[in-house]
């Protein structure tokens, strides 16, 4: 997690950054009839951010965003899911990652290894602003 910290009108402001890199699973993913009977492997990468308080800076886990929390949540859901779009399952887990009320901004993008013959992966990114 990175903390950056700017001076505005006198108070230290810290925005925490989260990133979960290059989670490997696997899950149905597509539309054609062979992908739909086999898992596929899917990497997914997150970028959280929240503000951290004072209290997260003194190290007060309360006061912190759980992020093993989130991706076990991201993991249950993409391993018990089905998906036909990659869109689907990528606003599936930005859903996830915005559900706590600190979170001000995540991004989720989602690889798709092997989906096209001369390519290493399609991928799919969407963030949110709140």
């Amino acid at each position: 997690m990175g903390i950056k910290q700017s001076m505005k009108d006198g108070a230290i402001k810290n925005n925490a950054v989260i990133n979960i890199t290059n989670l490997r699973l696997r899950t149905f993913i597509g539309f054609n009839p062979e992908e739909q009977e086999k898992l596929q492997d899917i990497i997914i990468n997150v970028e959280i951010h929240y503000p951290a308080n004072k209290f997260c800076l003194e190290d007060r886990v309360e006061n912190a965003l759980n992020y093993k929390d989130i991706t076990k949540q991201i993991i249950h859901h993409v391993e018990q899911g089905r998906f036909l779009l990659l869109e689907k399952l990528v606003a599936d887990v930005l859903a996830l990652c915005c559900e706590h009320e600190w979170v001000t901004y995540a991004k989720v993008k989602i690889d798709k290894p092997h989906a096209l013959r001369f390519a290493d992966s399609v991928s799919l990114s969407l963030e949110n602003h709140k």
